[in-house]
């Protein structure tokens, strides 16, 4: 039997995470609540890393990280390896954006989805609307210019990729699935998982096979490796329910998270979100 707990924010000082790269599905309002839950580890493992965030507030002396993006890995190793090369590249661009207008944008994404570089990852990321990440099924990046916003400015940028820079020295970025992430994965170490939700198929970059994701969950317990899934949850009055069989995790949590940002965009709608936290332990 599991146990089911809900955690409303209160008002404590948070850590401040300033992203480097915008992603969807951020996790950057929970990571703080999310590594309360953690135990010690040896290392640490995110094999869905996005845009870092709970990569960002474990500081981990010993990770290996990894996603299926190959751009997104690219970047996470041009900003551990080269972070003067990520502000030299940001600003030119942003000096090129202010001065020619959007249809810089449009250029880069042209560019993007031809060449896949991950420093127009970063661009477009910063530049699109709402800083909402969306692909086709394609993988080609397909979101709009925010018209109203110019982007974020280099100065301010230069300061986050530094202190970035200082916090992933100890990771290793692996593009790969999932299950070649975290197969080095021992009962000494903590796996994060933030996978594709269930009801957001087709929305971002990639998916996965989710009977072949439940039967991974299970032989993480069976090798008694220690995992804290992120996976779904309540939207307004709408609670999404995962197919993950009860008897793969011991407790689920439920960590506010702001309002819905997708649904602001698409439906002018703003929702409070919930989402699951599971816990193998």
């Amino acid at each position: 039997m599991y146990k089911l707990v809900y955690l409303r924010k209160v008002c404590v000082k948070k850590m401040k995470i300033d992203p480097i790269i915008k992603w969807s599905g951020s996790k950057r309002s929970q990571a703080q609540d999310i590594i309360k839950k953690f135990e010690e580890f040896d290392c640490y493992y995110e094999p869905f890393l996005g845009g870092g965030s709970v990569m960002y507030a474990v500081n981990p002396s010993h990770a290996i990280c990894g996603d299926i993006c190959e751009p997104l890995i690219g970047f996470w190793k041009i900003v551990q390896n080269n972070p003067q090369k990520v502000i030299e590249y940001y600003t030119n661009e942003w000096n090129r954006l202010q001065k020619d207008g959007y249809n810089v944008f449009y250029d880069i994404r042209s560019r993007f989805n031809i060449y896949k570089s991950p420093l127009d990852l970063l661009f477009l990321s910063r530049t699109c609307v709402n800083g909402l990440i969306r692909f086709n099924t394609e993988g080609n990046f397909n979101n709009s210019f925010h018209h109203t916003r110019k982007g974020i400015d280099p100065k301010r940028l230069e300061k986050i990729v530094i202190e970035w820079h200082k916090r992933i020295a100890n990771v290793q970025f692996i593009c790969g699935d999932y299950r070649e992430t975290t197969q080095t994965a021992t009962k000494n170490d903590i796996i994060y998982l933030d996978p594709p939700y269930e009801n957001t198929k087709g929305r971002y970059y990639g998916t996965i096979n989710y009977e072949h994701f439940y039967k991974y969950l299970e032989e993480l317990n069976r090798k008694e490796i220690k995992y804290v899934l992120s996976f779904d949850g309540i939207r307004g009055e709408k609670e999404y329910e995962t197919g993950i069989p009860k008897e793969l995790y011991v407790k689920k949590y439920m960590l506010q998270s702001g309002n819905s940002s997708f649904k602001k965009v698409m439906d002018k709608s703003n929702e409070q979100v919930y989402e699951a936290l599971y816990l193998n332990w």
